[in-house]
């Protein structure tokens, strides 16, 4: 069940990321994800209290810490420059971008858990980074400038290296106490680190204008509901269910399925250099796995 639930957060976090991008053409990405955070606390505190009740998790003071500082990094900061990453670059190079958080993980997991690489997993790298230039590199930049790929390459790749830190953070709590929990309180922190940022910021004047213009709010909702509750479920019961590597190379099928579902919902090109790009990354993403 657990490699059924990480593909199936695949194909649900892919729908998402491409509704995000319809969503972000006019809400800001920070506003975006607030937004979505909120939504899915609003959602999980009904879901636990049907599943778990009132009663706490038996975390230790450690472990509360991690959750939490879990979902600030994980959510708050990583989510919102991935939708920045989204905005910039689009749908497509943004899920390539993306699969860097297999590689990620393992360099975490053998720095911190005492792992060890193999000299094939750095040519897995090699080809995973070759992917990623495959597809953000272009002869004529008509269709997205330098500047707007240099950031989104940015901002992808440090949202998928915080959420690598995230999720390498919490596996050890997810395993060993309530899941429903553990997910709801990551999005908590994640949410309540977002708003007390915007308040440090002093900027809920600017949210609050964005939030009352015109928004295409059905698909900010089911987006939202999609990618802040439906798959984080899933991409966290996967992660619970089977291990950490196997988990993570399948989540990588999003790329594929994000350039697809970019394609027929966005319109945005498939041509051969983004489909030799996904392979290259594959590759790249098994290799580092499956060696």
């Amino acid at each position: 069940m657990g490699e059924f639930f990480s593909v199936a957060c695949a194909a649900c976090w892919a729908l998402a990321v491409v509704l995000f991008r319809r969503s972000g053409e006019t809400l800001p990405a920070f506003e975006l994800n607030l937004f979505k955070n909120v939504l899915a606390v609003a959602l999980m505190v009904p879901t636990i209290l049907i599943f778990h009740g009132v009663a706490l998790p038996g975390y230790t003071a450690g472990q509360w810490a991690i959750v939490l500082v879990s979902g600030v990094i994980g959510i708050a900061i990583a989510d919102t420059w991935y939708l920045r990453a989204l905005n910039l670059m689009g749908a497509s190079r943004t899920g390539v971008v993306a699969m860097l958080f297999s590689p990620f993980v393992i360099v975490l997991s053998m720095v911190f858990l005492g792992e060890s690489l193999k000299p094939l997993q750095y040519l897995g790298f090699v080809l995973v980074l070759a992917g990623i230039l495959l597809v953000t590199w272009q002869r004529n930049r008509r269709e997205v400038s330098i500047r707007a790929l240099r950031l989104g390459v940015a901002f992808g790749a440090g949202s998928v290296l915080f959420m690598a830190i995230g999720i390498v953070m919490v596996k050890p709590v997810l395993e060993e106490h309530e899941f429903l929990w553990t997910v709801g309180l990551r999005l908590v922190a994640g949410a309540g680190g977002m708003l007390i940022f915007a308040w440090l910021s002093r900027g809920w004047t600017r949210m609050v204008l964005h939030y009352r213009a015109p928004q295409p709010w059905t698909i900010v909702i089911t987006a939202s509901v999609l990618g802040s509750y439906v798959s984080m479920i899933l991409w966290l019961a996967g992660y619970k269910l089977t291990q950490a590597s196997i988990a993570s190379v399948l989540n990588e099928t999003a790329a594929a399925f994000i350039v697809l579902f970019a394609w027929l919902i966005l319109g945005e090109g498939l041509g051969w250099r983004k489909l030799a790009g996904v392979g290259l990354a594959f590759t790249g993403v098994a290799v580092v796995v499956f060696v």
